[in-house]
């Protein structure tokens, strides 16, 4: 199987997608002219041209409120948020229209868009240019919200998301981009709402996503040469969440840690374990461990930035302390 990078995995998606379906198009700050920052839409203006792959206004709020109508009337536009942290500007757009239109128009009009978020920690990207900001999303109701780990997945999940009559927000880890990994040839469909074993064990169920994903399979290799096994869930789609695959691991291991990048508090860490504790208290033999950053905006000096960082070695270390 060839291997390919994480940013040429979504490439190839839009490229498929937009080859499948004409009415597949893209739209963002400086796509059609610079090829996006990350170079994941290199090329696509050239064979598609500009009426699909369209530059826009430095207005994420326009962007947003564009995409959705292109929606509406029978489009599957995918638009480009340039940086997950500017979702804010346009967060009526995402949470009053986007994601309630279907429902208070009794399902008449179904919102066919995808949002394209690059997130979290990169080299002193400082406070407004870091954020993990997920967690906001899984609370409203209409969204479905999904986050890669790896090339494979990012293909598979972004075409997925293309398909899609729901809105669906792609979150995608601005250090991932450069990232290799095995892509299958021909077609890639990494179903949302279904996590994966990515690795067996009996010891403890360590759940993550996104670059905290590879962090947790790290600290899981350490762990195994101290007797420990570790079965490692990658979540893929946190809205919806595949409560199923979750509970049937615990039920197995009996002790529970999950972690991500985005702030501890308030996180996807606290709504598994509120799920494990409705649905599953009997299954533990231990607490449930959560890691996640520090409540404080992304710091922007480089020795904070690392000490904020969650690393594979603070993983292990919260496995550690639950024998």
């Amino acid at each position: 199987m060839r291997e390919i990078t994480f940013s040429q995995a979504t490439l190839e998606a839009m490229d498929e997608e937009m080859t499948r379906d004409e009415r597949v198009f893209v739209m963002g700050e400086d796509i059609a002219r610079q090829g996006g920052i990350f170079g994941q839409f290199k090329g696509l203006p050239d064979k598609f041209g500009k009426d699909r792959v369209r530059d826009t206004p430095i207005s994420e709020t326009a962007i947003v409120g564009a995409a959705i109508g292109a929606a509406l009337t029978g489009m599957r536009p995918v638009a480009d948020m340039h940086f997950a942290d500017f979702m804010g500007v346009c967060m009526d757009e995402i949470f009053n229209q986007m994601a309630k239109i279907h429902y208070m128009f009794g399902g008449q009009r179904p919102v066919p868009m995808v949002l394209r978020a690059p997130d979290g920690l990169i080299n002193q990207a400082a406070a407004q240019h870091s954020q993990s900001i997920e967690a906001w999303f899984m609370h409203i109701p209409g969204l479905k919200v999904v986050i890669p780990s790896n090339p494979a997945d990012a293909k598979g999940l972004l075409k997925s998301a293309i398909r899609d009559d729901n809105p669906v927000i792609y979150f995608e880890h601005k250090a991932l981009f450069n990232t290799r990994g095995p892509v299958p040839d021909g077609e890639v469909l990494t179903p949302i709402g279904k996590a994966k074993v990515v690795r067996e064990g009996s010891d403890v169920t360590l759940v993550s996503y996104s670059r905290c994903m590879g962090l947790s399979l790290e600290a899981a290799d350490v762990l195994a040469g101290e007797g420990i096994s570790v079965e490692c869930i990658d979540l893929r789609s946190i809205s919806p969440i595949d409560k199923e695959t979750l509970l049937a691991s615990v039920a197995k291991t009996t002790r529970l840690v999950v972690a991500h990048e985005a702030v501890k508090q308030g996180g996807v860490g606290a709504e598994l374990s509120a799920i494990v504790a409705e649905e599953g208290i009997d299954l533990l033999d231990a607490p449930i461990v959560r890691v996640g950053a520090p409540f404080t905006p992304v710091p922007f000096a480089r020795p904070l930035e690392q000490a904020y960082r969650v690393t594979s070695e603070k993983i292990a270390e919260a496995v550690r302390g639950l024998f």
